[in-house]
């Protein structure tokens, strides 16, 4: 392992729900991110949040780390769970929230 995968697994590991995504929260910086956030928000569930514009080994290594080419990235319990596509799909379905729930995932 690398030193920035030693990075991503703690980030990963160290919190329920991550996303990796450019910009923050407040100030999305794509409009997949915008969306990813937009979930979680109505989701109402804590999670922790990554800009990769701000850190390029962050930016290329969770591409590696994952062995997904976009970002965002959301990671639920230590497991990479998708995209920003993926996760409207999942949501629409009611699987995120499931996940969610089954996961022990506390509210925001």
């Amino acid at each position: 392992m690398t030193a920035v995968n030693d990075r991503i697994d703690a980030i990963v590991n160290g919190h329920d729900v991550v996303l990796f995504m450019k910009g923050t929260p407040l100030f999305p910086q794509c409009g997949f991110s915008s969306r990813a956030i937009a979930i979680l928000e109505h989701l109402d569930v804590a999670f922790h949040s990554v800009d990769v514009l701000q850190d390029m080994e962050i930016r290329q290594g969770i591409k590696d780390y994952s062995d997904w080419p976009t970002i965002p990235q959301l990671y639920v319990k230590g497991e990479f769970v998708g995209g920003s596509d993926i996760m409207m799909e999942m949501f629409e379905a009611g699987e995120l929230q499931a996940l969610m729930a089954d996961s022990g995932v506390k509210a925001g």
